[in-house]
């Protein structure tokens, strides 16, 4: 470069230089805005692997070569913090099924996910520190590849070896082909580990893995203590498990690599179906498919489903009955250990035998007295803690007396004899499946003189009774024994005409026989348990008649649903009742105890529920206040949960056509329970909806393909859902707005508020200051996806209860509900109604040769 110092020359040279750097500085700066541009380009829109050179950058992903999964950054409902975690890519509700740095949580998105120098897989923030390392012990190079099936994998890049897979370190979900392992020889197990709260996927307290010993069984812990187990395999199922021969969970195995590793794992017989199982965060363990019709997941098992269920519920020799009242009891030939305990409720401590074993008291002894024997029970749960005999089945009985301390034993078939020492724990009554179990009991209580002299005394002391009292006890027993026969032909009669009823459908499960099983009831008991139906102890009316409560010789306290001889819908409400409620057990749905048929009198006798119906707290200015936000809570998740169990989990599948909050009753505890099975349907079981021409329900919470054509199904007991929920959320009836010339009703004045962005102001005054206006809004949000005008829009109950818990994060918008037109004028109001025949909560309608 040359410089001239004649004239201006040099300051020419100096404007020259001066704009060479300019422009040098211009294409270095958009060189490096062009390289990060492509980058991030790079690092957001990739294959399936990751390597040292090619890092994820927040929000950045890696999807498996058939789309099925995505690995990258995501934010849990209600937070803003930034995990990376695996999610199901190609279905529309986002579905997280596994965290890696599930405990410590990235604050901002300037997270990244790469290869480390030293080859492991980790998350960096953005101080370029390491908060999550897979923590393999590797030599080279690596990278890693996420698989069609959702397992992340470490690869050797030379040998294509794997050094580490996210199949091994699952979060809280089971995915097709994923083992839950336990080594005999190390002690290490893989655990599925619950979240902590659906919006904190840190570990929780409730984790799920397989014991290998004696005999394979998956338990589910909580804070390192049993909380449920499948009982035992026997090679093909898990015995502890009811129907697990099923359509949904007969692809399940166990294996025994024979050396050493026991694992559970699943494949599915239809591939183009999603399935897998997640332990939530309450410690349910719940089997889900994806619904393409409903584009949300659908709960088709779960457990624990009862509180039966619940590891060891009745403590030591107790034994648990999920249709008994109360659901414990003593085995025979024992005691509860602590009786006022027991009787309260609190059923931890067990029981003890009334009579010690003979070869307990003396040892010797046993050659000369009678020795121990056992009682047989059929269809139970094995109890918990087995030991597992090499016996044939007819030397299990010996094996066991060969061991004082042996208390119990069974046979099952794949598994052979299985031995109990000590307390015998966590058995339940089943109704089908399980094993016979024999209960060891000293010789006396096998004595069968016991019962001969319970039989041959009182029959002796009624044959002198008769022969004193002579002709008129004989005369009082033949009017006696004519009318039972008169009440149980009437009984047979309501039967029968059942089977020949256009509105009901006997299900095989069903059957008269079944029927005639359920108690009858006394006229003359019920007239003493209710002070002759005195009017101090009425509680309520319905369209079926009065009810009264009442209070039997045992102390037991009743409710007595009357059947009012004016009726005109109850006959057949009461033989509707009667069939769909005698079978159906649920701590969700109200118990019925009973009926009785005598004198023209048709009554049915239910339990008791001191705090009435939800309307008497909901709608009542005194009471309201008493129902704070968790309560209410409790009470829809108690709802949904009892017409889940209507819906998917009886074995009966049941539309319940007039649920509302007058038929939500409580019990002491405020705990829910759905009632007046009068209006309900039996469907079959390929049956999804139905046509009548008798609409029945209630004003304000039929379906408008209901009330309209006549059509119902599942979804038109989730319109009235929605209908309570919107109700509980705003302490409103539904019809409040009667009068109200803008809104025609709660739905139509919630639907407003919801399009102006003012939700809020639709929550109760009494609650909105309670801390929770998110979960709130939720079910604002839920209970307007549920009364939409469509049936096929609106989600079903499985879907609702996943909605609640925010296992489904992302709700759809709802559509404009139906019935959302303002109120017409009064003069169009009284020609077109009839006070007699419509009601505004209280009671049912019924509409003949509706469209």
């Amino acid at each position: 470069m040359k410089v001239y110092f004649h004239g201006g020359r040099v300051e020419a040279m100096e404007i020259i230089i001066c704009c060479k750097g300019a422009i040098m500085r211009f294409l270095q700066l958009h060189i490096l805005l062009f390289s990060c541009f492509c980058l991030q380009k790079f690092s957001t829109a990739r294959g399936d692997t990751i390597t040292h050179a090619q890092p994820i950058a927040d929000p950045g992903s890696i999807i498996s070569s058939n789309g099925a999964f995505e690995l990258g950054f995501f934010s849990p409902a209600n937070t803003t913090n930034r995990f990376v975690g695996t999610w199901y890519s190609n279905i529309s509700v986002k579905t997280v099924v596994w965290v890696a740095n599930r405990n410590r949580p990235l604050i901002d998105s300037s997270g990244t996910i790469s290869i480390s120098e030293d080859g492991n897989l980790v998350v960096l923030n953005g101080q370029k520190e390491i908060i999550w390392s897979s923590n393999a012990s590797i030599s080279t190079a690596t990278s890693a590849q996420l698989l069609d099936s959702g397992n992340l994998v470490l690869q050797d890049n030379s040998s294509g070896k794997t050094i580490w897979e996210s199949f091994q370190y699952p979060s809280n979900s089971f995915l097709e082909n994923m083992k839950i392992s336990s080594d005999v020889n190390t002690g290490e197990k893989t655990l599925l580990k619950s979240w902590k709260s659906p919006s904190d996927p840190s570990i929780g307290s409730f984790y799920l893995g397989i014991n290998p010993l004696p005999v394979p069984e998956v338990f589910i812990w909580k804070d390192g203590s049993p909380y449920w187990r499948t009982g035992p395999w026997n090679g093909q199922i898990f015995i502890g498990v009811q129907d697990m021969v099923s359509l949904y969970l007969n692809s399940f195995n166990v294996v025994d690599d024979k050396q050493g590793t026991v694992y559970l794992t699943f494949t599915l017989a239809d591939e183009s179906s999603l399935m897998y199982l997640m332990l939530n965060y309450n410690g349910t363990l719940m089997q889900k498919y994806w619904s393409e019709e409903q584009q949300g997941w659908e709960v088709t098992w779960l457990a624990p489903a009862t509180d039966c269920e619940v590891y060891g519920k009745c403590g030591p020799f107790g034994i648990c009955n999920s249709k008994g009242l109360p659901i414990c009891s003593c085995l025979k030939g024992f005691e509860p250990k602590h009786v006022e305990e027991w009787n309260s409720g609190n059923f931890s401590s067990g029981c003890v035998r009334r009579i010690q074993l003979q070869c307990e008291r003396n040892s010797s002894s046993s050659q000369t007295s009678k020795k121990d024997g056992f009682l047989k029970l059929t269809m139970v749960k094995a109890p918990a803690l087995e030991e597992w005999a090499a016996a044939l089945q007819d030397d299990c009985e010996a094996q066991c007396l060969k061991n004082c301390s042996c208390t119990a034993y069974a046979y099952s078939s794949g598994i052979g004899c299985m031995l109990w020492s000590g307390g015998l724990l966590d058995i339940q009554i089943f109704s089908r499946d399980g094993v016979d179990l024999y209960i060891r009991v000293a010789n006396s209580e096998l004595d069968k003189n016991r019962d001969i002299k319970i039989i041959v005394i009182p029959v002796i002391i009624g044959s002198i009774v008769i022969v004193i009292c002579g002709c008129l006890l004989y005369a009082r027993m033949v009017k006696q024994k004519g009318r039972n026969r008169v009440n149980k032909l009437l009984f047979k009669k309501f039967l029968t005409s059942l089977e020949h009823s256009t509105e009901i459908m006997l299900d095989e499960n069903v059957s008269q026989d079944k029927l005639e099983e359920l108690p009858l009831f006394k006229f003359e008991e019920l007239t003493i348990a209710t002070n002759n139906f005195h009017e101090t102890n009425k509680l309520g009316q319905g369209g079926f008649g009065p009810v009264y409560k009442g209070k039997l010789p045992d102390g037991q306290e009743i409710a007595v649903k009357r059947l009012s001889r004016s009726s005109q819908q109850g006959l057949q409400e009461f033989m509707n009742e009667v069939m769909v409620i005698s079978k159906l057990q649920h701590r969700n749905l109200v118990r019925l105890l009973g009926c009785c048929v005598e004198r023209e009198e048709k009554m049915l006798i239910y339990e008791y529920m001191p705090n009435k119906s939800l309307d008497a707290y909901l709608f009542d200015s005194q009471k309201q206040e008493l129902l704070d936000w968790g309560k209410r809570l409790r009470i829809i998740e108690g709802i949904g949960r009892g017409l889940l169990y209507l819906h998917r989990d009886s074995r009966l599948r049941i539309i319940h056509r007039d649920l509302k909050v007058s038929n939500i009753l409580l019990d002491e505890s405020l705990t829910p329970k759905i009632s007046d099975f009068g209006l309900a349907r039996i469907f079959g079981a390929n049956e999804d909806q139905a046509n009548t021409r008798r609409v029945v329900g209630t004003y304000g919470y039929m379906a408008p393909e209901y009330a309209m054509e006549g059509q119902f199904s599942e979804k038109s007991d989730i319109f009235a859902f929605g209908v309570l929920l919107l109700e509980l959320v705003s302490g409103r009836k539904n019809t409040s707005f009667y009068s109200d010339e803008q809104f025609s009703n709660l739905l139509g004045y919630a639907w407003k508020l919801w399009n102006e962005h003012k939700a809020v102001e639709l929550i109760d005054s009494g609650i909105v200051s309670q801390g929770s206006q998110m979960e709130m809004l939720r079910c604002i949000h839920i209970g307007l996806l549920c009364v939409q005008e469509f049936a096929r829009d609106r989600p079903t109950i499985s879907m609702v209860l996943s909605m609640l818990s925010s296992e489904i994060a992302r709700l759809p918008l709802p559509r404009q509900p139906a019935f959302t037109q303002p109120s017409p004028s009064p003069q169009t109001q009284s020609a077109h109604q009839n006070p007699e025949r419509c009601s505004t909560n209280k009671c049912s309608i019924t509409i003949i040769e509706a469209r």
